[in-house]
């Protein structure tokens, strides 16, 4: 009888197991995840050294994962299922009510040391003043929304550091941050400051750099839409967070943008400040100088004002609007696709002054900043 009552249990199981191998088979690998907004792990090419190195077996767990059945259906039932036994934490990302933060964790001390030395060597390279400036994440100034004993390194402590050890001008933008960290300085489903966040970070540039910052209640505040659901909602699962609202502050008239899709090695695409087609997309962060880009060139026609260089990652995006009420030209380049040496790129242009500015996290992340060094 017990052997009876346990066969329709085993026959649903295996008809499951079986039904989403056979869709595993059948389906095609998906190159890119709209949901998540990033590329999937492709089937990982066989060989005997990434067997016995252990690469292939990594690789291929990971493709296991990226290109299973029905993926952007489980993710919210697996978030909403581990939520009802306490945990309140999905692929690095917390659950805090109505925001969603991302972990940190602080990496190797050892590979820090290697990118701030890297900075130090790009500065003694010029003749110009190199600025550098660490923006730090919700995860810091946002600490107290977490959750009770969320394991979560301190950024503040990480900047402190890098800046102890570095030779450019360094730029204090946590304590403004901290400052207004009752404000909506960062998105709720994204792991980028708002508007509101950039304006403060310009305000913070500017009392190193030499610039004068309007006053926040000049601006026009635009929003422009109402339904942009980040990185942080696209890979935690935790996908019935209400959606964030985007807001521009600074108009793009008279100002011309020269986009550079392979760097120096390509000619240049006219483009602006905003990109109005990504508000129809799930990408909707990069309506802000139209996402990544190896090489920008920001032409604001403020012709008696000094030229600058930024070697940024994403934040910067949403900063650059301020910064053209302060400059002529703006070089911007993202080491991730930039083949070129930096330094030698700031001499050909000229420019009278360089500002590294990475968040925190992604200045960890990125092992291309050792280029600076080369």
């Amino acid at each position: 009888m017990k052997i009876k009552n346990n066969i329709l249990p085993l026959l649903i199981f295996t008809i499951f197991i079986g039904a989403f191998f056979v869709l595993n088979l059948a389906l095609p690998d998906r190159d890119f995840s709209q949901q998540e907004n990033r590329a999937l792990q492709k089937c990982p090419a066989f060989s005997l050294s990434s067997l016995f190195s252990g690469s292939y077996t990594s690789d291929y767990e990971k493709y296991s994962a990226d290109q299973f059945a029905l993926r952007d259906m489980w993710m919210p039932l697996k978030a909403r299922a581990e939520l009802l036994i306490g945990k309140t934490e999905n692929n690095g990302v917390y659950y805090c009510g109505d925001t969603l933060i991302k972990q940190f964790e602080a990496p190797d001390a050892q590979k820090l040391e290697v990118k701030v030395d890297a900075v130090n060597t790009f500065a003694s390279k010029l003749n110009v003043p190199v600025y550098f400036g660490l923006i730090p994440g919700a995860s810091d100034v946002w600490h107290g929304k977490l959750p009770q004993n969320a394991p979560n390194s301190s950024q503040k402590e990480l900047i402190d550091e890098c800046y102890s050890r570095c030779s450019a001008k360094c730029i204090d933008i946590y304590s403004l941050l901290q400052s207004h960290s009752s404000e909506a300085i960062y998105y709720r489903t994204d792991h980028h400051w708002t508007s509101l966040g950039a304006y403060y970070g310009y305000e913070a540039l500017s009392a190193t750099m030499g610039y004068a910052a309007p006053d926040l209640s000049t601006y026009d505040r635009k929003i422009v839409t109402d339904s942009f659901c980040g990185t942080n909602w696209s890979s935690s699962g935790f996908t019935w967070v209400r959606p964030d609202s985007i807001e521009t502050f600074v108009d793009d008239s008279g100002v011309e943008v020269d986009s550079y899709s392979k760097g120096t090695d390509s000619l240049p695409v006219q483009s602006g400040l905003y990109a109005k087609d990504y508000l129809n997309k799930k990408d909707k962060y990069s309506y802000f100088m139209g996402g990544v880009t190896p090489l920008l060139h920001v032409k604001t026609g403020n012709t008696s004002a000094p030229s600058l260089l930024i070697i940024r990652d994403s934040y910067t995006d949403s900063l650059l609007p301020f910064l053209t009420q302060n400059y002529s030209d703006i070089y911007v380049i993202d080491l991730r696709y930039f083949r070129n040496d930096a330094a030698e790129f700031a001499k050909e242009k000229h420019v009278d002054s360089v500002l590294i500015l990475y968040s925190v996290s992604n200045f960890c992340a990125d092992d291309n900043i050792v280029m600076l060094g080369a």
